[in-house]
């Protein structure tokens, strides 16, 4: 069973830190796309970073760019470091898997994720 488990999220003030992880478990690691997304209330759930397991490129929302760093121990858990953060960057914090198959796919499309944690909720405060 594939399984998704997000920690880190917090209450921290305008310009301050916070590392996310998201522990993984009932699949490799190597053979998935895995992601973070954030979702504000009263808005759309969006892409915020995503890390490509084979050669370890890294993508990231241009909200977000410079900010935050994607980062992955290779085995079963994906890291966010945010810095910088701003009151806009609050939002429930979800980290989303899929098997990596051929075809046509894009990593900052939520519906393309087959398994998601339930989220960490992160507060910043200005």
């Amino acid at each position: 069973e594939v399984q998704l488990v997000e920690s880190g999220g917090g209450l921290v003030q305008a310009g301050g830190s916070l590392r996310l992880s998201c522990a993984t478990s009932g699949f490799t690691f190597d053979d998935y796309h895995i992601g973070w997304f954030r979702q504000a209330p009263g808005k759309e759930r969006e892409a915020v970073s995503y890390i490509s397991s084979d050669d370890g490129f890294t993508y990231y929302a241009d909200s977000v760019k410079g900010r935050f760093t994607i980062s992955s121990d290779r085995k079963n858990t994906l890291y966010l470091q945010m810095n910088s953060l701003k009151p806009e960057d609050t939002a429930i914090y979800y980290c989303a898997a899929d098997p990596i198959q051929p075809g046509v796919w894009s990593w900052d499309v939520p519906g393309y994720y087959d398994y998601w944690g339930q989220g960490t909720q992160v507060t910043v405060s200005s």
